[in-house]
């Protein structure tokens, strides 16, 4: 079955694609749980592997009265939610929280393709953000996957909200980031939305009652919402496995 196939078919009845591995690749440890924790969830639930990449320990968020090293326990936070979500393997390069574009394209895209090559995946996972202020790491994340995928020939698929969830945060909590019209939204997945909320209580302050990341779950109710940023095609252009083509990755400097 094409990959064309497979993504007409989760249009259709609100499923993910039906890839048997997927590597997320997110900025913060939070990302994995309160961002695209339900997607990676009905990923596992539809059978599939599931990697998580990570690229900082999120050592800049501040945890009021956290006590201890809090890359370490940003970093046991991600797993506890993974023990809940399910991803069966986390990798979190330490890279500067806030400052993940010093750290330069290049390296950034070696960690993914790096990544990549101990879990062969089908597709990549990762957040569809506009570049707004707070937000730059996602953006950079982003970045670095898009470019490994295309040197990987895979597909990414990005997780955004739809316009009217941000309307409605907006008005309850002000401005918030940028939506994308319902056009634009390839595919909505059917969740479960009840191990997504124990998976986000992982994380100290987070997602309580009456913050705006509570707000959010709710509004989303029992649908996340997907847009392709790098769409699949026909199993012709796939036929070389990731391992072998990230040998084809080399710095600018080889």
């Amino acid at each position: 079955m094409s990959s064309e196939v497979m993504a007409q078919m989760s249009r259709r009845v609100g499923v993910p694609p039906a890839w048997t591995s997927v590597l997320a690749v997110i900025a913060h440890p939070d990302d994995a749980s309160c961002g695209l924790g339900a997607i990676l969830d009905a990923f596992v639930l539809a059978g599939a592997k599931v990697d998580v990449l990570c690229l900082t320990h999120g050592q800049a968020w501040t945890l009021e009265g956290a006590p201890g090293d809090l890359a370490a326990l940003r970093g046991a936070e991600l797993a506890s939610a993974a023990d809940v979500l399910g991803p069966k393997r986390i990798q979190m390069p330490d890279c500067p929280d806030g400052d993940l574009s010093k750290v330069g394209q290049t390296s950034l895209v070696a960690e993914v393709v790096a990544a990549a090559d101990k879990c062969f995946p089908d597709g990549l996972l990762v957040f569809d953000t506009a570049p707004e202020p707070g937000r730059l790491d996602h953006v950079t994340a982003t970045s670095a996957g898009l470019q490994a995928a295309e040197t990987l020939d895979l597909p990414v698929l990005g997780w955004a909200l739809s316009e009217d969830v941000v309307a409605r945060l907006c008005h309850d909590f002000g401005p918030a980031s940028a939506n994308l019209s319902d056009e634009k939204i390839d595919l909505r997945v059917n969740v479960d939305r009840a191990r997504h909320r124990v998976a986000s209580h992982s994380l100290q302050g987070q997602a309580l009652p009456g913050s705006a990341r509570w707000r959010r779950l709710e509004l989303l109710a029992d649908s996340e919402s997907l847009r392709w940023l790098r769409q699949p095609h026909g199993l012709a252009g796939r036929l070389a496995t990731p391992a072998r083509k990230a040998a084809q990755v080399r710095s600018p400097d080889e």
